[in-house]
């Protein structure tokens, strides 16, 4: 296997949290969105992070700016997240064998959950779609796509993500049963982030 990207999805305008940009919001002295950047860069199982960004893209592109992250702006980010991760999809490296599709705001991403995924990846010779799950079952992010299925979540539009493509592709995935369900929040409102 030659390798994993990650797509760090940071385009949306997050209207639930309020005014502020909630990708830029502090978390232990850096910006939500670095802190997901700098996770993934700590997993030494992602070789390519590539940053997708929309609203306020000018502002998350310096927050990242001294990371080797490579950016994607999706000019149609109001239509919703799909786009998003089609665009994604679309500028990632053809040498990598899958890749991680990573929402912006999960602060509490771990390193050991990254690996964990991806060593499930490999274990499964990159031929499983790979989640977080749950110990109730429930699917998590980030989600690990073989390079198999790149065409179809380049096929993405509008509001609706992948978790579509998941229910249609149930036989194809294989769930990573995590027991700190912290590591698998996100931040929607200002009140997730006490």
């Amino acid at each position: 296997m030659s390798g994993l990207g990650a797509i760090l999805l940071a385009a949306g305008r997050s209207s639930r949290f309020g005014d502020a940009n909630k990708l830029l919001a502090d978390i232990d002295g850096r910006p939500m969105v670095r802190a997901v950047a700098e996770t993934l860069f700590g997993a030494n199982c992602i070789d390519e992070v590539l940053v997708v960004t929309g609203h306020d893209a000018g502002a998350v592109e310096i927050v990242l700016e001294d990371l080797p992250v490579r950016f994607v702006h999706n000019a149609d980010w109001h239509d919703g997240m799909g786009g998003s991760i089609a665009r994604g999809v679309a500028g990632l490296s053809a040498s990598l064998d899958g890749v991680a599709i990573v929402p912006g705001d999960m602060p509490f991403l771990t390193v050991d959950l990254i690996k964990a995924l991806g060593a499930k990846f490999k274990e499964q010779n990159g031929r499983l779609i790979v989640f977080p799950a749950t110990p109730a079952g429930e699917q998590r992010n980030p989600v690990l796509w073989p390079r198999r299925f790149f065409g179809l979540l380049e096929g993405l539009s509008g509001a609706q993500g992948a978790k579509r493509l998941l229910s249609e592709l149930a036989e194809s995935c294989i769930a990573v049963l995590i027991h700190d369900e912290t590591a698998l929040r996100d931040v929607d409102e200002i009140d997730d982030l006490s």
